[in-house]
């Protein structure tokens, strides 16, 4: 059953194998193209598990779970697992969109050239605007994450407490991340045969750990004062407390995917370009989809996720989970392999999630949305190398002024994260609908996979993206700060976007042939391929 919804879910339409430079061909009328260009990239560098790889090493699986499982299990209790599910659910359905879409348009610049080619320059530049800016937020987040756990290693492995404390010290907090950052873009900018490689180290590192800790947390299931046996309504969604908890355990649990879609990001890298990356992306969510059920029941039996003791839910400890219970559940030397694995997920996610922002800015700027200087490919690596280096020193700069302005900005800023996610996989979806309106109803298939699915999709994440907004008005809601008396956080994330606005009206008179959609036509194939 499994084998026959997969051959179905990822049969494919047709395989584009252009030359560098020539526009790419796409299933309209003979004659006509779709005006898609190749950027130059390095074709044939990735296969099927490499492009999953970098899905899965993009999402961090374990970074997600130690910094979600304790909020997520405040918000929800023990329908954590629920909303695991609940949440994979709308990342699933706009993945059939990125799917559908990168078959007719395998283009690096994914989201961006897509909702340009559905909706036109200015609808797309904003959304390649969201993607661009999420990515820096993640990126400045990961190497915080990943330094943080640096010091933390460090002083685990010494056995000295003031090793583990240089983190709070912010001189070297902030030296030691802009040393990751440059290491991950220099990995970046070699090119995608050096990424491959480390990323099948890290993210097996990660995988094998994990399953590590979930079978020890299994079998220490009711050694502790809080453990609580398993139950099938943990399943349940609808017993959720509250719409309100529900919707905040949703946005949490859509964080813990998003990323995914570094592995549409390499199409024009990827062997089989049409079709090899929508496999990977499923093969990645399935896994991370596992790993988060599997962990999140294993936690709850073991520890609970309530609010006391090691339960999940404990104030104390819920920012960080796999910190508090490594030792109890893993033991003091096994636990060890926690903190590891914390660090080569943060790590490894810095590295690959260049991926999408370097090539989502290479593809603005080939179709002249973005300064012609980003077009610039590496002659041997055949990498977005300006790019690559100049998303590695936005992260910097980012990072540091954040830090050094508050910590609190830092904080609300990626709670801002949220919005900009929802924003740019809900256009896409919707792209993905408009794109293929004039053949919906040609076939059962077409219907499903073209219209109805990326549509609830895309339905889903605008209600998250409402929501949120109406939360964040509030200045309870992240850090607690406010501005005028509105939550810092609707400050962070309307201002991000309006910012995407002011920059997109100084690019549109630099660059009036693209905003006049002489670069990227707007347009509805009118020959299709059967399915």
């Amino acid at each position: 059953m499994e084998t026959a919804a997969f051959n179905v879910l990822f049969m494919t339409q047709v395989d584009v194998r252009p030359q560098a430079g020539d526009t790419v061909r796409g299933v309209d009328a003979p004659g006509d193209t779709n005006g898609v260009r190749t950027k130059g990239l390095g074709g044939n560098s990735v296969g099927l598990l490499g492009s999953a790889v970098i899905g899965i090493s993009t999402v961090a699986p374990v970074y997600c779970l130690t910094s979600t499982l304790g909020s997520t299990a405040g918000e929800v209790g023990l329908q954590m697992p629920a909303i695991f599910l609940a949440g994979f659910l709308p990342m699933l359905l706009v993945a059939f969109a990125y799917r559908e879409l990168n078959k007719v348009m395998p283009d690096c610049g994914t989201s961006f050239t897509w909702t340009v080619k559905a909706f036109g320059p200015k609808i797309g530049w904003m959304c390649g605007w969201g993607l661009v800016i999420a990515t820096i937020i993640v990126l400045s987040n990961l190497a915080g994450v990943a330094t943080s756990y640096f010091w933390l290693l460090a002083g685990e492995i010494s056995g000295s407490e003031s090793v583990a404390a240089l983190d709070d010290n912010k001189a070297v907090h902030i030296l030691t991340c802009l040393t990751l950052i440059a290491v991950a873009t220099a990995i970046s900018y070699r090119g995608m045969t050096a990424t491959k490689g480390i990323q099948y180290t890290l993210v097996g590192l990660q995988l094998v750990v994990l399953g590590i800790f979930v079978a020890m947390a299994l079998s220490k299931a009711g050694s502790f004062e809080t453990s609580v046996d398993f139950s099938w309504s943990w399943m349940n969604p609808f017993a959720v407390q509250s719409f309100a908890a529900f919707t905040a355990g949703l946005s949490l649990s859509i964080f813990m995917y998003w990323g995914w879609d570094a592995c549409m990001a390499t199409n024009e890298e990827t062997t089989g370009s049409a079709k090899t990356p929508g496999r990977a992306a499923l093969i990645a969510m399935v896994v991370l989809v596992g790993s988060y059920l599997a962990t999140g029941v294993a936690a709850q039996m073991a520890v609970g996720s309530g609010e006391k003791g090691l339960g999940l839910a404990n104030p104390e400890t819920s920012d960080n989970v796999f910190a508090a219970l490594a030792g109890p559940v893993m033991g003091p030397t096994l636990g060890i392999l926690l903190f590891v694995a914390v660090l080569a997920s943060a790590a490894a996610s810095l590295q690959t999630t260049f991926i999408p922002v370097a090539r989502t800015v290479l593809a603005m700027s080939t179709y002249e949305a973005l300064p012609k200087s980003f077009t610039k490919v590496h002659p041997v690596f055949k990498t977005p190398g300006k790019a690559t280096i100049v998303a590695g020193v936005a992260t910097g700069v980012f990072y540091t002024v954040m830090t050094l302005v508050s910590e609190h900005v830092l904080v609300d800023t990626i709670y801002a994260l949220g919005l900009m996610i929802c924003f740019y996989y809900a256009l896409t979806a919707f792209a993905c609908v408009w794109y293929f309106r004039g053949e919906l109803f040609r076939s059962i298939r077409s219907f499903a996979f073209k219209g109805l699915l990326p549509a609830l999709g895309g339905t889903m994440l605008t209600a998250v993206f409402g929501k949120t907004l109406y939360d964040m008005w509030d200045p309870a809601y992240g850090s607690g700060s406010a501005v005028f008396g509105v939550g810092s956080v609707f400050v962070i994330g309307v201002g991000l976007l309006l910012l995407g606005v002011v920059i997109m009206l100084i690019m549109q008179r630099r660059s009036p042939a693209f905003f006049r959609g002489e670069i990227l036509t707007k347009e509805t194939p009118s020959l299709v391929v059967a399915d």
